[in-house]
């Protein structure tokens, strides 16, 4: 998993520059159900932190399927999906997290099973009469999954090991957004951005769990909105992030005598 991980370059470096993004998103969620931190990685590995859409319908950072998503609390239909709402897809996978856990007493199986499924592993367990996940003879998928996990936490966690490099500017940076919060129906998406002094297409970026262009809420149920604070489009980075590199890789890495900085955003 260190080879395919390293070496799969184009794909390590989405997963370094969205960590950066998203880890500080999901990492409290984590803490406040008292589900390990290393469970973001258990995230990385499932999506590479993007909205993908499985053959099967798993959907969002965490990849629920419907009906798995709506037994965990979250809202599934046609205006409104909280698989992409990465704040409460958290939570909801949290909930998956104790409940395993609470199952099989230890954290590694709780992991396995949200790859493979709880009557997928407990199957297992009954026919091999073992209760480890490194004793269990398990299809390829689950039985390199952990692994992966381990490997994603070792590459993201000392990248300089392992030839990854980053200036600050080269990893996505957290957006910066406030939220307003609906408790009716908005009739048009495209005039409620007006509104707020943005867009539709920031509002989407921002808010992909509204999968409509407008939203029918005749529950009155309170939704948190998120919308972009002043200046969102332009992002402010330092010269560069050494990462404790010596001044000559610093050096070889980049010329700065050659970058014109009134042009950098």
């Amino acid at each position: 998993e260190i080879l395919v991980n390293t070496y799969w370059q184009s794909q390590s470096l989405l997963f370094h520059k969205r960590a950066n993004r998203w880890f500080p998103i999901i990492e409290p969620i984590l803490k406040a159900n008292n589900v390990p931190d290393d469970f973001k990685y258990l995230c990385l590995v499932e999506s590479g932190l993007d909205n993908v859409v499985s053959p099967k319908g798993a959907t969002g950072f965490w990849q629920f399927i419907e009906e798995t998503g709506k037994s965990y609390g979250l809202e599934v239909n046609d205006m409104v999906d909280e698989r992409y709402h990465v704040e409460k897809a958290t939570a909801a996978a949290c909930k998956y997290f104790k409940e395993a856990y609470k199952r099989y007493g230890n954290w590694t199986m709780a992991a396995a099973s949200y790859n493979m499924g709880m009557n997928g592993i407990d199957k297992q367990i009954e026919r091999q009469k073992q209760n480890s996940y490194y004793d269990l003879l398990l299809n390829q998928e689950t039985a390199r999954y952990v692994f992966r996990i381990v490997a994603a936490k070792e590459i993201i966690s000392n990248s300089s090991n392992y030839g990854f490099y980053f200036r600050k500017k080269d990893l996505y940076p957290p957006y910066e957004t406030y939220i307003v919060k609906v408790d009716s129906s908005i009739t048009d998406f495209a005039d409620f951005a007006l509104k707020y002094e943005t867009n539709y297409k920031i509002l989407k970026i921002l808010n992909p769990w509204l999968r409509d262009a407008m939203l029918d809420n005749k529950t009155n149920r309170v939704y948190n909105i998120k919308l972009p604070k002043k200046g969102f489009d332009q992002y402010f980075y330092t010269e560069i992030d050494t990462l404790n590199l010596p001044d000559t890789t610093i050096t070889n890495l980049l010329d700065t005598s050659t970058i014109d900085t009134n042009n950098i955003k």
